[in-house]
């Protein structure tokens, strides 16, 4: 099969961002890119996907969209919309620092991750740097928030990271951003890096298995 038909064989099957599985449209506004910032907490443990995007629907259905919501919610209410989506073990510390991360976005960048972006100046390191001050991301959560965000950050374009480029190298395609990226338009790039990552999850199974490494 060529690598044309390769990758779009991947996109049908796997080509939904995990921003798009948790509810979010994803956007250059300050709510949008606040839920992003969410998924990427809940994704940086050891936690399946599915349980992770399932754990931001319920938060957001609860109405806790923005990081002023999020600061101004009980404890205990974090805890019960993690507890509804069966996001168990790590509920009560994800809970804290959902809360801290909040009030570090309000009081470092007035609430709209925008400021994050302008601060950064298009320097991938220097975005990543600035997202591993929220508590609980790390290298991996930096990853997932570049990863998914490209999608309307185009200065970060292609972002692969580590673990989409090993999935592209056992499938025999193209193993560095730029060569994946010349199979798609710019806009399927975080499309395609989401459905690596899908595909590596599921090890062939189809049934994907933990977001952070």
């Amino acid at each position: 099969m060529r690598t044309s038909e390769s990758i779009e064989k991947l996109l049908r099957e796997h080509g939904r961002t995990y921003a798009d599985e948790a509810g979010i449209t994803l956007r250059d506004k300050p709510a949008p890119l606040y839920q992003l910032l969410v998924l990427t907490v809940l994704s940086s443990i050891r936690i399946s996907a599915g349980t992770a995007t399932a754990a931001a629907r319920e938060l957001f259905s609860a109405g806790l969209r923005t990081p002023r919501a999020m600061a101004d919610s009980s404890w205990q209410q974090r805890v019960d919309a993690l507890g509804r989506a069966h996001y168990v073990r790590y509920d009560e510390s994800t809970a804290t620092a959902l809360g801290e991360g909040a009030e570090l976005v309000l009081d470092r960048f007035g609430g709209d991750l925008r400021r994050l972006r302008e601060e950064a100046g298009g320097d991938r390191d220097a975005l990543r740097s600035l997202l591993r001050e929220v508590p609980r991301i790390g290298p991996v959560g930096a990853d997932i928030f570049c990863r998914e965000v490209q999608a309307v950050w185009p200065e970060l374009r292609p972002f692969f990271d580590g673990r989409s480029l090993a999935t592209a190298e056992t499938l025999g395609l193209p193993h560095t951003p730029a060569g994946l990226a010349r199979h798609v338009p710019p806009e399927d790039v975080a499309r395609l890096a989401a459905a690596l990552v899908r595909a590596g999850l599921s090890g062939g199974s189809g049934r994907e298995s933990r977001v952070a490494a």
